[in-house]
Order: C-alpha cells, then sequence, then structure tokens
C-alpha cells in the first residue's frame, strides 16, 4: 500500500493507536523522519520503500532527504493544519464516531446530481456551513451532490485543481473531520455523495512529490507535467487515495477529472484497474461505489466494460449535450461552440449523446470522437448539464446562462434538461437563477506565481475571443467574494419562480419512469429549424419547445397539460405556445 498509514494498531494496556510510516523514495539514499522535535532513520526495504517508526495520531512529522535539513511534508499526508508547505499531523481514519450505519447507497440509474464549490456555496464556506443547506439540496428534489475538489492546496481559496496533497483535506475548508461531519449529513438526509478527484496533474505550488521518486515523467498537458501513471508504486499511489475516499470518508462516487489527460500505455489501463478496484470494495462493503469520468475524447471506451476492453467506469460527462443545449439557449456559436446551436444538433446529441462521435470537429481541425452502441449504453451513463464550474468559471467573466440567455429559454433549459434520457447535473445555485457569477479565482501566495496565472487566463480567453477587458484578475480578493452564493435571493419573486419550476420538474422526473428512460432508441425529435419548435417524444410525453419570439401552434397530439413555463393552450392537434415557452405534455 503507497499511503504512509499502513497500518494502525492500538498499544495495548494504553487505548492509543499508532501508525507505521511507510513511504515510496527510489530517488533518494536516506530518509529522516522529524517527530516531536526527534529525528529517526527510516529503513530502506524493497523497490524503493522505506519504512519507519510508529507514530500516534495528532503527531506533527515531516520528513529529511538524504542530507538536506529541509522538513518537507508526507507525500500521503492525511492532514496538513498549517498548509502544504507544513508539517504532516498523523490522522487515526477510525476516530470519527460515524451515524449513517442505515444508508444503503445509491447508483446513478434515476439520479439528479447537484455541483457545488464548498468554499463558495455558502458565505462561510466551510463543511459545517454547507450542513446548513443541505436541507434545501433535498426539498429541491437532487440525489447525489458533487463536490469540488477539496484536497490540500496552497492559499486560502481556490478551485481546488491546485491540489497537492491528494490525501489531505483542505484544512480552511474543515479538514478530515469537516469533511466527514458532511458526508454524514447529507446521507441523513437521503443524498449521495461525489467527490471530484484529480489525478491528472499536481499545483504549481507545495508539490514535493519529484523529490522522493519519479511520480512524473517527461511531457506535459494542459495544466502541468505528466503522472507517471506506467510506474506500479504510482499506480498504487493513485488507486489507494480512491478507496480511501470511498472508504474512509464513506463516499458513494468519484468524478475523475480529464481522464484523457492519464497518458497509460500499460497493458491495463489505470481506469480499468482503478473501476477493478472499486468494484471489489463495493462488493465488500454492500453498497454501490460509481465512478464518473470527465473525457473529452467523446468516447464510449470509457463506460464499455472491461471483459470488452474497455475502462468499465460507470459514466462519463458529456460536453456536446451541454455544448447542444448552451448554443441553442444563448446563440453562442464561438470557439468549441462553433459546430453547435441548430436544432439537428440537438436531435443528434439527445438520440446519440455525442455529436462528434468520428465526425469532424471544426473547433479541433479533425474527426473526433466514435460512435454510442445504443442497444447496450444507456442515458444515464452520460451526465448533462446546462451550466456547470467548467462552462461559467472558464467564461472571462465567470457569467452565468440567466446573463446571457433570456427568463424564457432559461426555463426552456431546465425542461429539456430535466426530462432528457440522461443524468442531469445542475450547478449551485442555477436552481433559482443565481445572478451571482462564478469567474476563476486563486489566492496564491507567491506573487510570480500569482503573476502568470492572472496573464495566463488573460491570453486563454482572448483566443476564445472574448473581451477580457472587464476580467477580474484570478489573485483579486473581490474575483473569490464575487463567487460566494447570494442566498437572500432565494425568496425573490423571479428567483421563487425558477426554484418552484426546478422542484417541479425533478419531482416529475421521479415520479414517471418515461422521463428518466435511459433508452436512447426511444427518443425521437420532431422540430422545425426555421419556426424554432421543437418536440421531444419521452415515452407517453411529449416535451414542447417553442423558441420563437412569437406565440405558435406545435404541432403534437397530447391529451393533458402537466407543466408548462408559459402560455400553453392544448388542442387536438397542437398546443398553442406562448413565445419562448416550453410544455410536458401527456398523450
Amino acid at each position: 500500500m503507497c499511503h504512509t498509514a499502513v497500518s494502525a494498531r492500538s498499544i495495548p494496556g494504553q487505548g492509543v493507536r499508532v501508525s507505521a510510516l511507510r513511504v515510496w523514495a527510489p530517488s533518494v539514499s536516506r530518509i529522516r523522519v522529524r517527530a516531536d522535535g526527534q529525528d529517526a532513520d527510516l529503513q530502506a526495504a524493497d523497490d524503493g520503500w522505506w519504512t519507519g517508526p510508529d507514530l500516534a495520531p495528532g503527531t506533527d512529522y515531516g520528513f529529511l532527504l538524504d542530507d538536506d535539513e529541509t522538513v518537507i511534508p508526507d507525500p500521503a499526508s492525511r492532514r496538513q493544519p498549517e498548509g502544504v508547505h507544513g508539517p504532516s499531523r498523523m490522522y487515526d481514519q477510525d476516530a470519527y464516531d460515524w451515524r449513517d450505519a442505515e444508508w444503503v447507497g445509491r447508483d446513478l440509474t434515476a439520479a439528479v446530481v447537484y455541483e457545488l464549490h464548498i468554499g463558495t456555496f455558502t458565505p462561510g464556506a466551510t463543511f459545517d456551513a454547507a450542513i446548513e443547506r443541505l436541507e434545501h439540496l433535498a426539498r429541491l428534489g437532487v440525489t447525489h451532490v458533487e463536490v469540488l475538489p477539496i484536497n490540500a492546496v496552497n492559499g486560502i481559496w481556490n478551485w481546488g485543481y491546485d491540489g497537492v496533497g491528494w490525501y489531505a483535506v483542505h484544512e480552511p475548508l474543515g479538514g478530515p473531520d469537516g469533511f466527514k461531519r458532511f458526508v454524514d449529513a447529507a446521507h441523513g438526509h437521503g443524498l449521495a455523495v461525489v467527490l471530484d478527484v484529480v489525478y491528472n496533474h499536481l499545483g504549481p505550488s507545495g508539490n514535493y512529490l519529484p523529490k522522493f521518486g519519479p511520480y512524473l515523467k517527461p511531457g506535459r498537458n494542459t495544466w502541468g507535467d505528466l503522472v507517471n501513471v506506467e510506474e506500479p508504486a504510482v499506480r498504487r499511489f493513485i488507486v489507494d487515495n480512491a478507496l480511501m475516499w470511498l472508504r474512509d470518508f464513506h463516499l458513494d462516487a468519484l468524478r475523475l477529472d480529464a481522464v484523457h489527460a492519464l497518458q497509460d500505455s500499460s497493458p491495463i489501463h489505470i481506469l480499468a484497474q482503478l473501476s477493478g478496484e472499486v468494484d471489489d470494495l463495493a462488493a465488500e462493503l454492500g453498497r454501490p461505489l460509481t465512478l464518473i469520468a470527465e473525457s473529452d475524447l467523446n468516447d464510449p471506451i470509457m463506460i464499455t466494460p472491461r471483459e470488452q476492453g474497455g475502462r468499465g467506469i460507470a459514466a462519463q460527462w458529456d460536453d456536446d449535450v451541454h455544448h447542444a443545449l448552451h448554443s441553442l439557449l444563448s446563440g453562442e456559436t464561438q470557439g468549441y461552440y462553433c459546430d453547435f446551436g441548430s436544432l439537428p444538433v440537438l436531435e443528434k446529441v439527445f438520440t446519440r449523446a455525442f455529436l462528434h462521435d468520428g465526425t469532424y470537429s471544426t473547433f479541433r481541425g479533425h474527426d473526433h470522437g466514435a460512435p454510442v452502441d445504443r442497444d447496450t449504453v444507456r442515458g444515464w451513463q452520460f451526465v448533462v448539464c446546462l451550466q456547470n464550474h467548467d462552462q461559467v468559471g472558464n467564461r472571462a467573466v465567470g457569467d452565468r446562462l440567466p446573463e446571457i440567455a433570456s427568463p424564457g429559454r432559461v426555463r426552456i433549459g431546465a425542461v429539456l434538461l430535466l426530462t432528457s434520457p440522461f443524468t442531469p447535473m445542475l450547478w449551485m445555485g442555477e436552481e433559482w437563477a443565481a445572478s451571482t457569477r462564478w469567474p476563476f479565482f486563486t489566492s496564491h501566495p507567491e506573487p510570480e506565481l500569482a503573476r502568470l496565472t492572472g496573464e495566463g487566463r488573460v491570453a486563454e480567453f482572448a483566443g476564445h475571443g472574448w473581451d477580457v477587458s472587464q476580467m477580474i484578475d484570478p489573485q483579486d480578493p473581490a474575483a473569490y467574494r464575487e463567487a460566494v452564493l447570494d442566498w437572500a435571493e432565494v425568496d425573490g419573486d423571479d428567483h421563487a419562480a425558477v426554484l418552484d419550476l426546478y422542484r417541479s420538474l425533478i419531482r416529475l422526473r421521479a415520479d414517471e419512469a418515461d422521463l428518466r428512460d435511459g433508452d436512447l432508441r426511444a427518443v425521437s425529435l420532431d422540430y422545425d429549424e426555421d419556426a424554432q419548435w421543437l418536440v421531444v417524444h419521452r415515452g407517453a410525453f411529449r416535451v414542447a419547445v417553442n423558441l420563437a419570439a412569437t406565440e405558435q401552434a406545435v404541432p403534437v397530439a397530447a391529451k393533458q397539460l402537466v407543466l408548462a413555463t408559459g402560455p400553453a393552450r392544448p388542442e387536438a392537434d397542437h398546443v398553442v405556445l406562448g413565445p419562448e415557452t416550453a410544455a410536458v405534455l401527456r398523450t
């Protein structure tokens, strides 16, 4: 096992649990541990491993490599109370008193996911503050809460993707016990918890792994040096981390960040190894454990079973559905939206998951993706959204959909998303059309890194065609403050009406199997591109949409109006819809 506390035991007669040190460091010839003001040598074992003395929970410690007197943290530290450059602290995973013994878990087959960032979900910016809003999520009707990365990162506030302490929980959020309280409370509300984990790169500050051994390899991806996933010990480091979150923190699922950036030529891909070991743990624990991949490859190999040569991941994000909906609703067709925005595109993604499934991608300049086998793949295996942290935060000013699309079209988007054959995901605040922006923000303590971060984002956004003159510096504390949700908005008339719509749609989806049916072969669309109307066929239901700015009759035979976002009048063979109105009808 790669993590430091390979075993925990109690000292007879004392009741004190201690953990033995173990670390993989093939690049050094000597390792000492400094704890309680004393240094002790670790002993070399096989294949670059070192073992050391027992340490009690609460002990602060660090490593000294070779003859360097600089104390550095443990690569697999469970706590970094003084930040990523400070000493590690021994943590007893078994000390927390869990209250979720009755929790049996939830899979994705009938899920509605809610994505949030702990640091901006509430003004309190901690797990305990977020617990106070779990009742809101339970009443909303979502089933899974997806938390952006929480591992140790330099600075105070950050999106989480600059993490370097993969095994530690960021202390300003509440540390490991705070996260356990959050998971425990979520389960008490009937909510499963998904954690976003990042294994494709490490952050720019506090990454000490290269001092210990070849955790990285030559080459770079979008975010930094490549992780050396072909090395068995590094693979173990990653897999054990995933198992830790699921086992010790009682998580229900992990969302794997940008798996296309994991370059692995091994006979068994690391994702296949990971999914196999997660399945084994699920069988051991007796509850479902789910992996969700974020992949830019548009390749169903991610969700293809391992025995068929796939990665065995349960589900994957599907950006093509987001792009189709976003472009249709907002009218934006620049950058990577350039192939999207039409009703034929929406028809393809709603029936075949990907627009680019071996077809030419104008933005990429080459053929992209592979087709989905609709006989074996189900819609719930694709997580889709109108907004998420990337699609909002990676805009120049972090503006949300309600700022760039009309209120009518925002409501249309909610209806299409929550009656789709996929697993819908909401971005925090979306359910009440939050007006707060969510720009990119950092709090790097190093001035040079702060400067480079800001310059890099300006160049990236300018290349996308956005006006960067209004962009806020990521290091400006105002960027962070602007991102915090304003919960006072929820009770405002316009916001409350949107919230009521989302609650009604989620309840309808839960009540009606046809509206969560993931058989893509059973989905069809009628539409008129010139008139700007469409009808989605969902079993006994028809989702009729008028995107035009004037009232019009949409041809659909339906007996009962179930829900509408504006004026709607069913007739014998059509429904009259007001401007920018969607309606759900039963045949």
